[in-house]
């Protein structure tokens, strides 16, 4: 579904910031990008969803998404593709919408952006989508503003908008980082289930490494831009190859002697 081949960022003349990547998804799979802050991690999906900030550029490589390179896109066909096909789930959903509108006002607005839906149709489906992430009482969250939301609540939202056409790819940028343990539980329990049911295939970016092992197919793991270590689940987990993702497996907490890695 979504192969990348050996891209290098740039922002303007500065060394690259991630070199000679490559990264193949398939549909259904779960891929998680596991790394540090300054890693590479999140330029890796700005690439994907050809949103990359201030003089950001793809030097060489390319991006294909169902064979096609999304590097040759223009905006008019960027605008069909994201939302659509390819969804971005944010690390504090509520971060990324108007805290001057509603919930619901935002939810309608972005369906009848991708679709031909009338104002009561994509009134329907947004409270169909919300009822979809186990959101309590939709109708009052379609009323509340984003402030008004726990964090948890926020991110099911977030979920719901992005899962709202279906999507083919979801890209994940640390989506339960900015959450108590409790509702990060919850959530990726909820991102889990959905993924299933609508057979998406999904970009995990993450820091916590005990996440990407109890989410992903294949792990990739960053360091200064570049891949150190990449394999299954289990490869990564058992052999790995680099000292610096063996330091990251070492750090994983341990309860009761027992490491849930």
């Amino acid at each position: 579904m979504l192969e990348i081949k050996k891209i290098t960022v740039r922002y303007g003349e500065n060394p690259p910031v991630l070199e000679d990547f490559s990264l193949l998804v398939r549909r259904g799979e779960i891929v998680a990008i596991v790394g540090e802050s300054g890693s590479g991690k999140t330029t890796v999906i700005r690439a994907v969803l050809g949103n990359l900030p201030g003089d950001g550029r793809v030097t060489k490589g390319d991006i294909l998404f169902e064979g096609r390179s999304l590097l040759s896109l223009n905006r008019e066909e960027w605008r069909r593709l994201r939302g659509t096909q390819i969804s971005m789930i944010f690390q504090d959903s509520g971060a990324m919408m108007n805290p001057t509108r509603s919930v619901g006002a935002q939810f309608v607005e972005y369906i009848r952006a991708h679709s031909g839906l009338t104002k009561n149709e994509a009134r329907e489906k947004s409270l169909e989508m919300l009822s979809s992430v186990r959101l309590p009482d939709p109708e009052r969250v379609m009323k509340s503003y984003p402030f008004e939301l726990s964090g948890g609540m926020r991110q099911r939202v977030g979920i719901a908008m992005a899962l709202a056409f279906r999507p083919k790819l979801l890209l994940a940028d640390e989506p339960t980082s900015a959450l108590d343990v409790t509702t990060q539980a919850q959530i990726v329990r909820q991102m889990t289930l959905q993924k299933k049911e609508s057979d998406a295939a999904m970009i995990l970016i993450t820091h916590n490494l005990a996440l990407a092992a109890y989410m992903s197919d294949h792990i990739i793991v960053l360091k200064d831009g570049k891949v150190v270590d990449s394999g299954s689940r289990d490869h990564i987990l058992r052999r790995p190859e680099s000292g610096y993702t063996k330091n990251l497996l070492a750090a994983v907490p341990a309860v009761k002697g027992a490491r849930y890695v």
